[in-house]
């Protein structure tokens, strides 16, 4: 059997409903990916209608908020038939606000995350950095066993000071505080590869950026929207490409992506 190709988007869409006014079918069409990973839905399961759910070639898999409503939430639409999909990690203060889709599609486990935000409060801080610890405990049990894992979403962190415009002035901000980046740091010395950062370790690009101060027009953006690997992924190979579709919009965050030759 011949090598395949498969490409995959992340895209945080900050609100399902405000970026299907925006040209999301016609995004997603021109992406003409195999795997689109999406966060932020910011619906209930009654607010999902056939045309959010229902796209030409693609089967789709929800997780939602179920304890605060127009909050956090999202899917993935996939043109692959999963041999199997979960929802959560079996702990419900994470599970409950809809952040996390596992799916088994037999040569690698995918999942889709959107990361807590810890900007709004200590606890919330508190709450993100609980989630780094728990979920990446529940994937390192995959990952000593060899299962190859790809982890994609919105991490709601930039690792470094090339990943974001202003760094100085944010380093007292969460996104960017010191405790949040030693957990980027922890991940990579754990065995999981930042694929943008493998690929390009110099190359200034952004996903994220306020929709004040004219940010994106001014470029002034974090890199907050990751795909991670575990090494095999790419002691294996498969990885061919990665990249950050700046030229997308409808949302405060653009499509990242990964392709991979398996």
């Amino acid at each position: 059997m011949g090598k395949k190709n498969i490409k995959m988007i992340s895209w945080n869409v900050n609100g399902l409903r405000a970026v299907m006014k925006k040209d999301f079918h016609k995004s997603l069409k021109n992406m003409d990916a195999d795997i689109v990973a999406i966060q932020e839905t910011k619906i209930q399961e009654p607010q999902l209608t056939e045309e959010m759910k229902n796209i030409e070639g693609y089967e789709s898999y929800w997780s939602f908020s179920t304890v605060k409503k127009g909050y956090s939430g999202i899917g993935v639409y996939t043109r692959i038939k999963p041999r199997n999909v979960k929802y959560g990690i079996g702990v419900s203060k994470y599970d409950d606000e809809g952040r996390i889709i596992e799916m088994d599609f037999k040569n690698f486990i995918f999942f889709n995350i959107y990361f807590p935000n810890g900007q709004m409060s200590e606890e919330r801080l508190e709450y993100k950095l609980d989630f780094y610890r728990d979920f990446f405990e529940y994937v390192d049990a995959y990952k000593d066993k060899g299962k190859c894992l790809i982890i994609a979403g919105d991490y709601n962190t930039a690792h470094n000071e090339i990943d974001l415009k202003h760094p100085k002035a944010n380093e007292k901000r969460s996104g960017f505080l010191r405790i949040e980046r030693d957990w980027m740091d922890r991940i990579v010395n754990n065995g999981y590869v930042d694929t943008f950062r493998y690929l390009y370790p110099d190359r200034v690009k952004y996903s994220w950026w306020t929709y004040r101060f004219n940010a994106r027009a001014n470029n002034a953006g974090w890199r907050v929207d990751y795909f991670f690997v575990t090494q095999n992924i790419i002691d294996k190979g498969w990885l061919r490409e990665t990249f950050i579709d700046n030229d997308v919009y409808g949302s405060d965050h653009c499509p990242v992506g990964i392709d991979l030759k398996i």
